[in-house]
């Protein structure tokens, strides 16, 4: 085989990105029945690992919120929702169930902050959240996703956005916040409510060997209350995500992608001779393709993070935070009695610290979804 995929795979077994459940452990027989999800962010797609779950998008990317069906406009915003959406509760139905989320069963209700110009600012977080707190119960929303950040460093409890995610919480919704990726210690609104889930990361290698985590460069800092952030982790690198549909990407891994499986150089000129225009390159070179030609395409190939002709993996606390939001879908559906306090608690005293990670810049440490499943499961039978 002439390219490959750049993740990190074990040494011992088959060089095969893993999924999340595979990472986590975590137990397929709960998967977010009867849940519903609501993601705050950039922008969405209505992606089929998604297909017949989306209760509605809403566009609040101006001052005019409008609830619709589906998502109308599509535009390189959309990718960061897509991808916070489908890593929480896609059912992996493009990849074959190969990718399949933690939260699969899950139902979701989509919320677009980006506004026309392109900005996702405070004001715009605020606008989707005030949705939230006049609808969200109408939908049934239990579990909020924001893998967004807000401007500025603030402590204030009565900063909009703290109350707002205070508020949320009240409502019976268990908010989950990304960290911020700078590796600094600084924690921006909303992540640094004390309510909310503050979610770091960390970089497994794509390997189930713990002694081979690391950690990753997650923002750390101080909450509402005092204490510290983030709350947990969870895996941030090398996590499978399907790539925007129509986009420049997704146009050249139709072509990049199958060369991973192409072999021999026969197969290889017929490929780029049907391919050639849509990658940007000369025709006579792809008749006559050279170590040159081989280094350009594995160099796309590594840029965009491929691991198919569909999905690239990702990185980035937005990712963690997705995925600790499927695994309170989790613990909802094995325990619906649970208060967002509840959840806290569980997630945080079940999870494993890691010992080559400063304590500040885990909180509690990694999350172990079957711990925390058990743990739900357990406080139903005692509140029986």
């Amino acid at each position: 085989m002439i390219f490959h995929s750049n993740f990190p795979h074990d040494d011992f077994v088959a060089p095969t990105l893993l999924s999340t459940p595979e990472r986590l452990g975590a137990l397929p027989n709960y998967a977010g029945r009867g849940v519903v999800v609501a993601f705050v962010d950039s922008g969405f797609y209505m992606h089929p690992d998604l297909k017949g779950r989306i209760l509605i998008h809403v566009d609040a990317s101006t001052q005019h919120v409008v609830e619709q069906p589906t998502v109308q406009e599509v535009d390189d915003l959309s990718w960061h929702g897509q991808m916070t959406s489908v890593i929480a509760c896609g059912d992996g139905a493009v990849s074959g169930g190969r990718y399949r989320s933690i939260a699969s069963a899950a139902s979701v209700v989509l919320i677009k902050v980006s506004t026309p110009r392109g900005h996702v600012k405070e004001r715009d977080i605020l606008r989707g959240l005030r949705w939230l707190m006049d609808a969200g119960r109408r939908f049934g929303v239990r579990v909020v996703n924001l893998s967004v950040g807000g401007d500025y460093v603030s402590t204030d409890p009565e900063h909009p956005l703290h109350k707002a995610v205070a508020r949320l919480t009240a409502m019976g919704m268990t908010v989950i916040a990304a960290s911020g990726n700078r590796g600094v210690g600084e924690i921006l609104p909303p992540a640094s409510a004390a309510e909310a889930i503050t979610v770091g990361g960390y970089d497994d290698g794509n390997t189930a060997d713990r002694s081979r985590w690391m950690g990753f460069h997650s923002n750390y800092g101080c909450a509402t209350d005092g204490s510290e952030k983030p709350d947990v982790v969870a895996p941030a690198r090398w996590i499978a995500s399907p790539i925007l549909p129509g986009s420049s990407v997704d146009r050249e891994a139709y072509w990049l992608g199958p060369l991973l499986e192409t072999e021999g150089e026969r197969a290889l000129k017929k490929l780029l001779m049907s391919g050639y225009g849509d990658l940007g390159l000369p025709r006579e070179q792809t008749q006559r393709p050279d170590a040159r030609l081989y280094a350009t395409l594995q160099a796309r190939i590594n840029g965009h993070k491929l691991i198919d002709a569909r999905h690239q993996h990702v990185d980035g606390t937005s990712v963690a935070a997705a995925i600790v939001t499927s695994v309170v879908a989790q613990l909802i559906e094995a325990n619906p009695s649970l208060t967002p306090t509840e959840i806290r608690s569980i997630l945080m005293a079940t999870a494993t610290p890691l010992s080559n990670v400063p304590r500040h810049q885990q909180g509690a440490g990694a999350i172990h979804p079957t711990a925390a499943v058990d743990a739900a499961l357990r406080a139903a039978k005692i509140g029986a």
